[in-house]
């Protein structure tokens, strides 16, 4: 809501900076006070100050695909209790996956800010939970319906008036395989909503509301100016693009198509995935807000990467989303891995706009987070664990330079892979091999970045899950760039019962079974004839790069 209040610019990035910095300082105590590694060493977290309209001030770095996503919490609350259910004190918690779009291991903790009595708007985070007492340790990856992935919650009070709700973390602890952790977590966050809350009241305690919500109004019209402003240097049309996955985790002989229709209409652009596949048997469905987070990403990367994402950044753009689809699920669509055909749906938006925008695309990523999962009972304490990893991969080339090695794919940002010392700490695994895969990036002028082989030896029985996807589609090169290659994974590589698959669940492993995992890298921009052969030397000379695969890709 407009205010006449008027504001000097001084005082606008004074307050544009204090709600950024407020939302770094909630990540920062977050990943602090965590008790879980996927938290505190992966980041797998974000954290967001919300006005009281539910419109983003400031959002913590983390991870992309909950971009401008942590209000559908605070809103679908609203709508289902009205505006009177917010109350000073209180803390709510949701994980359902229809209404916050990702899976239930993503839980979203929330609460008002009030000043003199007066909503003057929310603080939250979402957090991955290791264990929300789905069929299998962690999460499955042959899930079928919402009802196997484990603990839903619409959104509830865990928190009431400054006095927890024993009821509710009593639910909670014993739902999960992991009470102890997992309650650490959860503390964790309401440690973070109370950080936010705080800083918030400073902000107002310092400019007041008044002035306040003039600054916020003059940061999202500043923002939707330069937004609009690049969108009207496109010209007007229709431009689409499609993929597919590779198959749903249960039939994995039917690939999934994924289809995007974008409109740009003077300086407005329509998303639409309503062409897309039916939600799946298998678990690569989200709800519909998760899919408009990931339009919204693609956006952002083309449209205003600079610029930090808040309550302006998204009025040009509008998503369209069917009902029904893998994009809109409805109960009890199984949702365990929806983040696979978002990362998809992100790679696509610049394909589909490349044409107009070729010196602000990207060749397509390795894509998908390229899951690991190992569980059983750690001899060492003779206690039950669980590990979660996501693998790197290489990222597209783009005009000018060559496609970063080794990143996290582009949905989960600023998400870390587990160090190897903590994963040899923790769980009794032994890391035996990590570094790039040569010749895994498609060539090109600019060469497409590089997967990683990362392989580990299991020191003791167990069960490992596989998430490994987009080798059916795997990234492509733009404006004559090659294709990158796909993903790999081997059980016990060399041996007499060597075995590839890029999906499993719960497979048993013996003490001393090895499981290679070789992600795929990004692709390539240009003709390969046009690279600098000194940069095609460098890149034999630094292994990146094997010398047959020069001759055969450069002619070198």
């Amino acid at each position: 809501m407009s205010t006449a209040t008027t504001v000097d610019p001084v005082t606008v990035e004074i307050i544009r900076n204090a709600v950024i910095s407020a939302a770094e300082d909630m990540n920062a105590t977050l990943m602090r006070s965590a008790y879980t590694p996927i938290i505190y060493e992966c980041g797998d977290c974000v954290v967001a100050l919300l006005d009281d309209e539910h419109q983003v001030l400031g959002q913590s770095a983390g991870l992309p695909i909950f971009l401008g996503n942590l209000e559908s919490c605070t809103k679908a609350t609203e709508e289902r209790f009205g505006r009177d259910a917010w109350h000073p004190g209180d803390v709510w918690i949701l994980n359902d996956s229809y209404l916050g779009g990702t899976h239930l291991n993503d839980v979203t903790i929330f609460g008002p800010v009030f000043t003199g009595g007066e909503l003057a708007g929310f603080t939250a985070t979402r957090a991955h939970w290791i264990d929300v007492g789905s069929k299998d340790p962690g999460g499955s990856m042959d899930s079928v319906n919402i009802f196997q992935e484990g603990l839903r919650m619409g959104p509830q009070k865990l928190v009431e008036g400054g006095v927890p709700v024993p009821g509710i973390a009593d639910t909670i602890a014993g739902n999960v395989r992991f009470p102890y952790p997992t309650t650490g977590d959860m503390n964790a966050m309401i440690a973070t909503i109370r950080m936010g809350q705080t800083r918030l009241a400073e902000l107002v305690e310092r400019f007041g509301l008044a002035t306040l919500r003039a600054a916020r109004d003059e940061i999202f019209r500043q923002t939707e100016q330069l937004e609009r402003e690049v969108i009207g240097a496109i010209p007007d049309g229709v431009y689409t693009a499609e993929g597919f996955l590779d198959n749903d985790g249960i039939d994995l002989a039917a690939p999934v198509p994924v289809k995007l229709r974008i409109t740009v209409s003077g300086t407005d652009v329509d998303f639409d995935v309503t062409e897309s596949a039916d939600q799946t048997v298998g678990p690569v469905n989200c709800g519909a807000a998760q899919a408009v987070s990931a339009c919204r990403v693609g956006y952002k990367l083309l449209v205003s990467p600079d610029v930090p994402g808040n309550g302006g950044s998204f009025r040009p753009l509008s998503v369209q989303v069917r009902e029904g689809s893998v994009f809109g699920a409805v109960a009890p669509a199984a949702c365990q891995w929806y983040f696979s055909h978002l990362g998809l749906l992100i790679d696509l938006v610049a394909r589909a706009l490349a044409p107009v925008m070729p010196e602000r695309v990207a060749a397509a990523s390795h894509g998908d987070s390229m899951i690991v999962m190992f569980a059983g009972r750690d001899p060492r304490s003779d206690r039950d664990y669980v590990s979660l990893e996501a693998t790197l991969g290489g990222w597209g080339a783009w005009h000018g330079s060559d496609g970063q090695d080794a990143l996290i794919n582009n949905v989960n940002g600023s998400l870390k892979d587990l160090p190897v010392e903590v994963v040899e700490a923790r769980f009794p695994v032994r890391i035996t091999e990590y570094g790039f895969r040569p010749d895994s990036g498609g060539a090109g002028r600019w060469r497409g970045g590089n997967g990683v082989v990362r392989e580990y030896e299991v020191l003791a029985d167990c069960t490992v899950s596989l998430w490994f996807e987009r080798s059916v589609t795997p990234a492509w090169g733009l404006f004559g760039g090659g294709d990158a290659v796909g993903p790999r994974v081997t059980i016990n590589p060399g041996r007499a019962d060597e075995r590839r698959l890029l999906k499993c669940n719960g497979l048993a492993l013996r003490a001393g079974d090895v499981v290679r995992c070789e992600t795929g890298g990004g692709g390539g921009y240009g003709p390969a004839g046009e690279r600098d052969p000194a940069r095609v030397e460098a890149d034999v000379r630094d292994r990146h790069v094997t010398p047959g695969h020069a001759r055969r890709a450069y002619g070198r």
